[in-house]
């Protein structure tokens, strides 16, 4: 059951990554202007995807390891990955915005 969680964590984790990435490369530069919606908010978007998709993956991290999963070290290197580039994007959203 613990591990079953922990797995549907990380799924979750990496679909709202993807999610973001989605909305920030591809629907907000090429589609959003396009269809002439959705000016300017795409750093408020991303900002607020990525404070999800790092919470949803230390979320992970955390449900992995007190499930004691066979793979909760190599899924939290993905995490601690996934968290790392994150980081990046919000702090660039962040500047973004000033």
């Amino acid at each position: 059951m613990a591990e079953e969680r922990a797995q549907r964590t990380f799924s979750t984790s990496v679909m709202i990554s993807a999610v973001r990435c989605t909305l920030t490369y591809v629907v907000f530069p090429f589609l959003a202007p396009i269809l002439g919606i959705a000016s300017g908010v795409g750093s408020t978007v991303g900002i607020i995807s990525s404070l999800i998709g790092i919470a949803a993956n230390a979320l992970s991290i955390r449900r992995f390891h007190s499930a004691r999963h066979r793979w909760r070290w190599p899924i939290s290197a993905i995490n601690v990955g996934v968290i790392g580039l994150l980081t990046v994007l919000l702090v660039l959203d962040l500047g973004n915005l000033t």
